[in-house]
């Protein structure tokens, strides 16, 4: 199919479940875009998009493996300066209301969580060409708030067919080390797995807009993917923690660099599966008192000591999430000591260590599919266990709440529900519950129920599980104590919850149980509901926020 490039898009037909058609697009007789596609030979199920503005005036050769030059599928293939089939884009059926998810295709590992002059950058495994995973590309998308996104064109293309843009991660490279800066913007420089070179890197001196592939690369070769860089000031050079396969030994390698270019290998620690990261964290905020946190792509973490070439550990593993969609989490590189704006008054500085985790959850009949979870702050603090990480939702939530619901000091009797009557998809809910004699506690969001066993102190929604023992003022109160306070109204349970359209985020006890639930509701179903069972709970403070869409 020959054709000239005047318009923004290439849009392409896709049939879930058609065979996957190889495709080139071919300027000068050279391969500039290689993917695989189930086109669609009639009515698509959705269209996806190429970004064609890169080559605008140029002529070109659009070839597709195994399809017959009169297929129906060359005729549905068109240019276009919009996305066919985006006049409700953001408003889809199953499209998250205020976490992110990509226009089109599939988003799997946020890659790359950087933050530069005001904009937070996240990058993404992305497959733009259909609704499963493949074709692997780093998404991108940017946001001054963590809240409301803007998509921008794909940052990395695959260097050729087959030969993946796998996981990663991005620096500010502020004083210059690699040399890549050629203008007034630091150089932006992404570190991912190249599938058929190794670790590599690629730069960018436009504020992260288009990225130039190192001709070095790779800078590392292992067996091995997932390269997490960080800057260790101490030291005055770069860490690298990496996913890293030694025999039957699966663990993450350390690496250490000057310049981003030339790494030599430090030290390895077993036990971890992709997408290492490592940071350190102040404890109950002491300044004077840091300990760094290393963890793998399942969450569950090490706490310890590391001196910018050996971690060791001093606790852990710990267990992070209690939830059923939650994977190769990352946290956001470069965020400044101050805020751009005021946040909370008490905290002098911003220095927050924000994560964004893989949502896990699929969404049916939509030409997107999977998102990423409500970024979230971590802390450390101590605990009657020992020292723990806690997350708490950022706190630029607020910017979406609207209408609030409020109750205090007061009881909730069996069979009453202070919720009725408030419908909807997006919520977040505070709650402080404080215990009489109910035996179980919790909330029924859209059909799904949030519940807390008092006799257990255990957390449940759906078939995940949490241990959440009741608090008396700060401290946990012992297993062997919970039944004298049954009744006495002593002790506390404090739950948090984010509801989208897809996916009911709890956070327990101020962020000690972090519980994120990947759910399709009931179209029908917008109700939310309080209930106690085996008798009355005190309502300490309940709070419903109904929220706006970022979208709108």
């Amino acid at each position: 199919m020959e054709l000239k490039l005047e318009k923004n898009y290439l849009n392409f037909p896709v049939k879930n479940e058609a065979p996957k058609r190889r495709t080139k697009l071919m300027i000068d007789d050279k391969t500039v875009r290689e993917f695989e596609i189930e086109l669609a030979e009639d009515e698509p199920d959705f269209w996806v998009f190429l970004d064609v503005r890169m080559f605008s005036g140029r002529n070109a050769t659009l070839a597709v493996d195994e399809l017959d030059k009169k297929s129906k599928a060359f005729a549905l293939i068109c240019q276009d300066d919009t996305i066919k089939g985006s006049e409700n884009l953001y408003q889809e059926k199953y499209r998250p209301q205020f976490h992110f998810s990509s226009r089109r295709g599939w988003n799997n590992d946020p890659n790359g969580l950087v933050y530069y002059k005001g904009e937070y950058h996240l990058f993404y495994q992305h497959n733009p060409y259909g609704w499963k995973w493949g074709n692997m590309h780093w998404g991108h998308a940017v946001s001054r708030n963590l809240v409301h996104w803007e998509e921008l064109p794909i940052a990395l293309y695959p260097y050729q067919f087959g030969d993946w843009c796998f996981s990663g991660s991005a620096v500010v490279d502020t004083n210059n080390t690699a040399g890549f800066k050629t203008g007034g913007e630091d150089a932006l420089v992404a570190v991912y797995t190249s599938t058929g070179r190794g670790e590599a890197i690629a730069y960018s001196n436009d504020c992260g807009r288009t990225f130039t592939d190192y001709e070095g690369n790779p800078v590392v070769k292992h067996r091995g993917r997932d390269p997490k860089v960080i800057w260790y000031e101490p030291g005055n050079h770069w860490v690298m923690a990496v996913y890293d396969e030694l025999d039957d030994s699966r663990g993450i390698a350390f690496y250490t660099s000057a310049d981003l270019k030339h790494w030599e290998r430090e030290s390895r620690i077993d036990g971890y599966y992709e997408c290492p990261e490592i940071f350190e964290l102040p404890v109950d905020g002491n300044m004077n008192n840091k300990k760094w946190v290393v963890y793998a792509a399942d969450g569950s973490y090490a706490i310890g000591s590391f001196d910018g070439k050996t971690f060791a550990a001093e606790s852990g593993k710990h267990r992070f999430n209690y939830g059923n969609c939650f994977y190769a989490s990352q946290t956001f590189n470069n965020i400044p000591p101050q805020g751009l704006r005021p946040l909370n008054p008490k905290r002098r500085e911003d220095g927050r260590r924000i994560q964004i985790a893989w949502g896990r959850i699929g969404h049916p009949d939509m030409p997107f599919n999977q998102m990423m979870n409500f970024p979230v702050e971590l802390t450390l603090r101590n605990t009657a266990e020992g020292i723990r990480m806690f997350a708490e939702p950022v706190e630029e939530i607020k910017q979406l709440h609207d209408k609030q619901h409020a109750w205090e000091d007061t009881t909730l009797k069996e069979g009453e529900n202070l919720l009725e009557g408030i419908a909807g998809e997006l919520f977040d809910i505070h709650a402080e519950f404080g215990f009489e004699n109910a035996t179980e506690l919790g909330f029924v969001i859209r059909g799904t129920p949030v519940t807390y066993n008092a006799q257990k102190q255990q957390l449940t929604c759906k078939e995940s599980q949490a241990p959440l023992k009741p608090r008396n003022g700060q401290s946990p109160i012992p297993v062997a104590e919970v039944a004298k306070l049954l009744g006495k109204g002593d002790g506390k349970i404090r739950l948090r919850i984010l509801v989208d359209r897809t996916s009911i985020e709890i956070f327990g006890n101020d962020g000690g149980i972090y519980m994120p639930i990947g759910v399709i509701p009931p179209d029908e179903n917008k109700s939310l509901a309080v209930f106690s069972k085996g008798g009355g709970v005190k309502i300490n403070a309940l709070k419903v926020y109904e929220l706006r869409s970022a979208w709108k």
